[in-house]
């Protein structure tokens, strides 16, 4: 059994520098470090080769993103299983066992995360992750953990490996044979949704994805993109409405991308009324490119006859904002 844990990097020296040193420390045994290049322009390729000559390093021509980037790496790694790492996460002792034997004791468990906290504040949850993420009946994902901009502490309260919808693209443990049989992550995501699409489709496809607590890493995040960021504004809202239209089931996709659609308008009104014009027109642009990919996404659609649905069959936003649910503790069907 080989494991190989393959770090996407684009011009992202500053992080090498500050976490390869955890990643390498603890990554021992048959697993291997591989650093994946999606044609940086900085002296990342320098740094790694004075002082990791020893690492694998794939080097790419160009940035092809997250969800290609790792596409065209992963087809160059031979392993039983791989980890998809960022680059800003500092891993823990004994991070990968753990979750390998977990994967183990279920053939059909495909995918798994690890406990993601904060890098800064480690006792709370980490918010590309936490401890697992979910999805509402409209598309709005969340996680034990974190509830839109609501970070909890870690209290022991989710300490239980269990089952859960989608695993954080930050540290992702994917088996091989899985994520050749899937096709890897749709490429045309270039980043952001495109672990929850896959997540989605490895579900659909009869998988499972889990979540283990007894592996525990550091999450930075916003390395690439800062929160608040037009760009990062359009591929959210336009590769949340393509992963709706991939995956819902027939009998909901109508009436669910036809609410998204009010509510996506609701929230570019919202960025207009806060004067952030940009990302009112980033909202707009992720539509018209929506609009403009259906004939490819059309052939993409599930055709497993029955698709898995949403975790939560309900409005997120509700439970949130109107009925102050903002801890997952206080969702008792999930």
């Amino acid at each position: 059994m080989k494991t190989a844990v393959v770090i996407l990097n684009w011009n992202g020296k500053h992080m090498l520098e500050r976490f390869l040193p955890s990643v390498t420390a603890h990554t021992t045994g048959d697993a291997e470090v591989v650093i994946a290049d999606n044609g940086s322009t900085d002296d990342s390729l320098a740094f790694l080769q004075a002082h990791y000559p020893n690492l694998r390093v794939i080097a790419m021509d160009q940035n092809y993103g997250f969800a290609e980037g790792y596409n065209r790496a992963l087809a160059q790694i031979d392993a039983e299983y791989y980890v998809l790492l960022n680059d800003d996460v500092e891993v823990t002792p004994n991070w990968i066992a753990p979750v390998i034997a977990q994967m183990q004791q279920h053939p059909l468990t495909a995918i798994c995360q690890p406990k993601l906290l904060m890098y800064d504040q480690r006792d709370t949850f980490e918010y590309a992750g936490g401890a697992g993420g979910f999805i509402d009946k409209y598309g709005y994902p969340f996680c034990r953990g974190r509830l839109f901009t609501t970070l909890e502490q870690d209290q022991g309260q989710y300490n239980d490996a269990r089952e859960i919808f989608w695993a954080s693209g930050a540290a992702m443990f994917v088996r091989a044979d899985v994520w050749k049989e899937l096709g890897g992550l749709d490429g045309e995501f270039f980043a952001h949704m495109e672990e929850i699409d896959f997540c989605w489709r490895a579900k659909n496809a009869g998988y499972r994805v889990e979540y283990c607590p007894q592996s525990v890493v550091y999450h930075v995040g916003g390395g690439t993109l800062p929160k608040s960021n037009p760009r990062k504004t359009y591929l959210n809202f336009r590769n949340n409405m393509a992963l709706l239209y991939k995956n819902l089931p027939h009998r909901r996709l109508a009436w669910v991308m036809l609410c998204r659609v009010v509510l996506d308008y609701v929230a570019a009104l919202k960025f207009l009324l806060e004067d952030k014009p940009k990302e009112f027109k980033a909202v707009a642009q992720a539509h018209r490119a929506f609009y403009r990919w259906l004939p490819t996404l059309r052939a993409r659609r599930c055709r497993h006859a029955k698709p898995v649905s949403c975790t939560l069959d309900s409005l997120l936003l509700i439970h949130y904002y109107l009925l102050k649910k903002k801890h997952f503790t206080q969702y008792n069907n999930l």
